[in-house]
């Protein structure tokens, strides 16, 4: 069977999510950790991406990228993936795919979904139990976005640049959205939009997107249907 196409425009952000195969773990030690990282911003700069938020959980993986090509975000995720996975087996002394099948992705609208993407995946270890607060949290961008941390992988969005004048004030700003509680209707949406491929956003943006694309933009409904 055919796989569907992506919804995929050049220059809209994308939120991307990998999972581990069968929920396994895909991060072991901090080497991993960072060889991910490492790999990560080599597929980015290879294939004209940017990388504007990102968390690694112990079995995946969230990340906010803009491609600037057609195809761009999945050609770094494949780069990315047969460099750190013959890495992780090796190191390991395991063999076989680490990930679970393809990876998720879905357009964001940069308008209003762009910040809220940002603190999704940023806040993934809070809702995890992991952690108190996101900053406790070490393997994530919310070092660089919220407290001025060097991460030459992090590329702010032009959305995000605009919460503030200068860097202090926009990391400020950025740190009270954090501290802000997520609805959880917006929480199941960003995740319902991910899986399902589809564009987070208005519906003016979801028609812009289908017209580009000329695939559908909107969420499939789920659950059996029911009788009539």
């Amino acid at each position: 069977m055919a796989r569907k196409p992506r919804i995929d425009v050049a220059g809209i952000p994308q939120h991307v999510i990998q999972r581990g195969v069968n929920r396994s773990v895909c991060f072991i030690d901090d080497f991993d950790h960072n060889y991910y990282l490492y790999s990560l911003h080599h597929a980015a700069e290879q294939h004209d991406c940017q990388i504007h938020a990102y968390v690694l959980m112990t079995n995946h993986v969230h990340l906010l990228v803009t491609g600037h090509s057609l195809g761009s975000v999945s050609a770094m995720m494949q780069c990315l993936g047969r460099r750190y996975v013959g890495k992780f087996n090796k190191r390991h002394e395991r063999t076989g795919t680490l990930w679970e099948g393809r990876f998720k992705s879905g357009l964001v609208d940069s308008e209003r979904y762009v910040l809220t993407c940002y603190r999704y995946i940023e806040l993934n270890p809070v809702r995890a139990g992991i952690v108190n607060n996101p900053g406790e949290f070490l393997w994530s961008s919310v070092h660089a976005n919220a407290f001025g941390k060097v991460d030459k992988l992090v590329d702010p969005h032009p959305v995000f640049q605009m919460l503030g004048p200068d860097k202090a004030s926009r990391m400020a700003s950025y740190r009270d959205l954090l501290a802000q509680d997520m609805d959880k209707d917006e929480k199941t949406s960003i995740r319902n939009h991910v899986n399902q491929g589809k564009a987070l956003g208005s519906r003016k943006f979801q028609l812009y997107v289908e017209s580009l694309t000329g695939l559908s933009a909107t969420l499939v409904p789920t659950g059996r249907p029911r009788k009539s």
